[in-house]
């Protein structure tokens, strides 16, 4: 088994499972904003009167400060997966320059 099909093996699987990490943290990104609002809801059910007293009370929270953690988590999973490609695809770039400087050599070289 050649290098090249070891890369392609990784690549694939990286490939594979970034979409998933990809969902997850646009998702967690996206929830931050309902979860703000849902907080800032309840402050002001129970009895914060003021946008920014609300907003206050929501971002400190134990279930924002929890949802912030999770989506760390996410962020950097979507970014690790986003760099093992690209670091995949240099490597592959590398072999394909490899091969090709190999082949001129072949021909130039007769070899």
């Amino acid at each position: 088994m050649s290098d090249i099909d070891a890369l392609l093996r990784k690549y694939a699987k990286a490939g594979d499972e970034y979409p998933a990490a990809k969902a997850k943290r646009v998702y967690l990104e996206e929830y931050k904003k309902s979860l703000i609002a849902l907080l800032m809801k309840d402050a002001e059910r129970k009895g914060s009167s003021s946008v920014s007293g609300q907003e206050r009370d929501a971002l400190c929270r134990q279930e924002f400060l929890d949802h912030l953690l999770s989506l760390e988590r996410a962020v950097e999973s979507d970014e690790r997966l986003r760099l093992e490609i690209k670091r995949i695809e240099m490597e592959i770039e590398i072999w394909r320059t490899n091969q090709a400087t190999e082949r001129l050599e072949r021909k130039t070289f007769g070899g």
